[in-house]
This record gives C-alpha cells, structure tokens and sequence, in this order.
C-alpha cells in the first residue's frame, strides 16, 4: 500500500471497528502481513515510553484522506497510549476507530487490507500483536465504552 506522502512522521496507527451490538471487535491488517499503517515497523522496535506528542489528529486525517472515509467515521482514541524505541528514534502509535456501523471494508480491501479478529492474527509480529492485545483489553475490556 502506498504511504500517504502528506502523513506526519514518526508514527504508527492502528485501526479498529467495534460493533456495540455483537461486540465484536476486528483490526485492519495491511499488506506485508502488518496491523500497523502506514509503514511496517523496523524489526528491532521494542515498546517502551516515548517524548513525541500524543495528538493523533494529522494520523486520523492521513487515514481518512488515504480511505477516502468521511471525517465523522473515524475518530482517534486518547486513551491509548503506547510507544515503541528502534536505533533510528522514537514512534509513536496511535488508535484510530472507525464509528460506521457496518466497518469500511471495501475501502481497506481497496487499499489492499482486510478486518479479522484478534483470534486470527496468529503470526502477526509480536510486537504488533502486543500493541493490539492492548486495544482489545481498552475497549472490550472497558465494554466498549472507551477509545
């Protein structure tokens, strides 16, 4: 998937839908086999704290931009705080969670992604399935009612 040339760097996002109603959660998985848009990650990042700025605005409008989704069905969750360090410096990641009712699929199938649940991400990169597993424990966790 091309990167979206006007996106803030340096960071990461994830993007969810989570349906309310079944409560069923699914993440977008990207091409090269990676839950991180818009690059894959470098293989040595680990999580740890990071000094770059929380605000995940330019990410949520990057990916908006990039789908072709209406501003009002993507919003991105404060409350999800996370980091990885490489050699190269700091990332920031960002949750990003689509508010449509049914979720974007044919606009992340046409970016060549596809929405699974969390019990189909095996073999996923470790590091990304961490980073996932937390947004799971953020909004089921909290009966969807954050993020």
């Amino acid at each position: 998937m091309p990167t979206d040339a006007t996106a803030p760097a340096p960071f990461r996002a994830i993007l969810c839908h989570f349906d309310s109603y079944s409560a069923a959660l699914n993440f977008a998985c990207w091409p090269e086999r990676r839950l991180l848009w818009p690059n894959p990650l470098p293989e040595c990042a680990a999580l740890g704290p990071v000094s770059l700025p929380r605000d995940g605005e330019d990410a949520r409008q990057a990916m908006a931009r990039t789908l072709g989704l209406p501003d009002s069905e993507l919003v991105w969750a404060p409350d999800y705080d996370q980091g990885l360090r490489t050699p190269e410096g700091e990332i920031r990641v960002h949750l990003l969670r689509s508010t449509a009712f049914e979720p974007p699929t044919e606009a992340l199938e046409a970016a060549g992604g596809a929405f699974k649940p969390i019990s189909a991400l095996r073999g996923y990169p470790p590091v990304e399935l961490t980073l996932v597993r937390e947004v799971f424990n953020l909004i089921v966790g909290g009966a969807g009612h954050r993020a």
